[in-house]
C-alpha cells in the first residue's frame, strides 16, 4: 500500500505576541528556527523540529482541525489524512500568550491506498435467516450507528497499548471503511489510530455476523473486530462478556484468533481458537470473518471454514445470552503483540468492506 504525498512550502512569517498586563511583560523567545523533515514523505509523514532561545515550550497547529498541540521538546510528527492546502503554525512560547511564531503553507497531494480486488466474499442472504442490519460503508462519512472512542483509555485501554485513538484516523470512501494506524506524536503518545463502536446505537443477541476485511501488517500492530455486552457501562468488563470475532497479532499475519471472555466467579475466563492459513496472509487480500451465534454455541469461521466453537449453555456463561455491540479498532503495541520494532512500517490500514448481521427466521 503506497501513498504519494507532495509538500510545497509556500510562505514563511514570523511575529511576536505579548500579553497585556499591568505588571512586567514576559519577554518573547527569539531566533525561532523550524525544520520540516520530509524523509518519510512517501508514507504521508512530516517531522517538524523547532528551536528558539528562551522558549519554555512549543505549540504546533497543522491546520487540519486538530488545534494546537503542545510539545516541550519542540519535536513532533504528523500525518495528514486528506489532500489539501494547510497552514502549519509553529509557536515558541514563553507563556501561553507570549510567543513568536512561524507559518508555512503546506499542500498535500496524497495518492489513494491501493485496495486489492481479490479475496473472499459472502452473499446478502442465507436460507433461514433475515438480514437485520448492515453497513456497506457507502458515502464519505461513518453512519450515525457508529461513534468514536477517544484517547488512551485506562492503562492503554487496559493492555498497555501505545496509541492515542482519535476520529481523524478513520475514513470512509469508495465503499470502504479505513482505520489507519500512524507513527506520529500526539497528546503524549507516539502513535495514533481509531476505535469505533455501535454502543447505544446497534446491538444484537444471536445471529450470523459476516465482516469482510483486509488486515494491516507489522510487528506490534493489533487489529480487532469484536463485540462487548451492551451492559458494559453498568457491570464493566469481563462481567459484560466479550466476543472477539477476529483478532490478528502483527508479525503473525497468517493467523486469525477467535475468543470469548467472561466473568467466572469473580475471575476473568477466556476460551480461544485460531486458524493459520495454508498460504498467504490476512494482509494480502480480503477475508470474511464470521460467527454463528445461537442459544447453545458460538462458532467461528474464516471464509466459511469453521475453526473454533464454544458451548455457551453452562450457567457461568450467561453473559452470552444478552445483547452485544460492535467495536472495530487497530491498536499499536500492548501486552499481546508487543511493541513495534525497526521492521514495522507506518502508516498501516485495516480496511473493512462490510459488516452484516443476519438473524434466524
Amino acid at each position: 500500500m503506497r501513498k504519494i504525498l507532495s509538500l510545497i512550502l509556500v510562505s514563511v512569517t514570523l511575529l511576536a505576541c505579548e500579553e497585556d498586563s499591568n505588571g512586567p511583560s514576559a519577554q518573547p523567545p527569539s531566533n525561532l528556527v523550524v525544520t520540516v523533515d520530509k524523509s518519510n514523505i512517501t508514507d504521508g509523514v512530516i517531522n517538524v523540529e523547532a528551536t528558539a532561545d528562551m522558549a519554555n515550550f512549543y505549540q504546533f497547529d497543522f491546520g487540519d482541525g486538530n488545534g494546537l498541540v503542545r510539545d516541550d521538546d519542540g519535536k513532533i510528527t504528523h500525518t495528514y489524512a486528506e489532500n489539501g492546502t494547510y497552514t502549519l503554525e509553529v509557536r515558541a512560547n514563553a507563556t501561553s500568550s507570549v510567543y513568536i511564531n512561524h507559518t508555512e503553507e503546506i499542500t498535500i497531494e496524497k495518492g489513494d491506498v491501493v485496495i486489492p480486488d481479490d479475496g473472499y466474499t459472502t452473499p446478502l442472504s442465507y436460507d433461514g435467516y433475515t438480514l437485520v442490519w448492515q453497513d456497506e460503508f457507502d458515502g464519505t462519512t461513518l453512519s450515525s450507528d457508529w461513534t468514536h472512542e477517544i484517547g488512551t483509555g485506562s492503562n492503554g485501554w487496559g493492555n498497555n497499548e501505545l496509541q492515542y485513538y482519535r476520529s481523524q484516523n478513520t475514513t470512509v470512501a469508495d465503499g470502504y471503511l479505513t482505520i489507519e494506524a500512524r507513527e506520529e506524536s500526539f497528546s503524549g503518545q507516539n502513535y495514533t489510530s481509531s476505535r469505533i463502536v455501535t454502543m447505544s446505537n446497534q446491538s444484537f443477541q444471536y445471529g450470523r455476523i459476516d465482516i469482510r476485511a483486509l488486515m494491516p501488517e507489522g510487528q506490534g500492530i493489533w487489529p480487532a473486530l469484536w463485540m462487548l455486552g451492551s451492559n458494559f457501562p453498568t457491570v464493566g468488563w469481563p462481567s459484560c462478556g466479550e466476543i472477539d470475532i477476529m483478532e490478528m497479532v502483527g508479525g503473525s499475519e497468517n493467523t486469525v484468533h477467535g475468543t470469548i471472555h467472561w466473568d467466572h466467579d469473580g475471575t476473568k475466563a477466556d476460551y480461544s481458537g485460531s486458524k493459520t492459513l495454508t498460504s498467504g496472509t490476512l494482509a494480502d487480500k480480503f477475508h470474511v470473518f464470521s460467527i454463528i451465534w445461537d442459544e447453545t454455541s458460538i462458532k467461528w469461521y474464516i471464509d466459511d471454514t469453521k475453526y473454533h466453537e464454544a458451548d455457551i449453555t453452562p450457567a457461568q456463561l450467561s453473559e452470552f445470552h444478552e445483547n452485544f455491540f460492535f467495536i472495530f479498532n487497530v491498536a499499536v503495541g500492548g501486552n499481546w503483540p508487543g511493541n513495534p520494532d525497526a521492521s514495522t512500517t507506518f502508516p498501516q490500514q485495516m480496511i473493512v468492506d462490510y459488516v452484516r448481521v443476519f438473524q434466524a427466521n
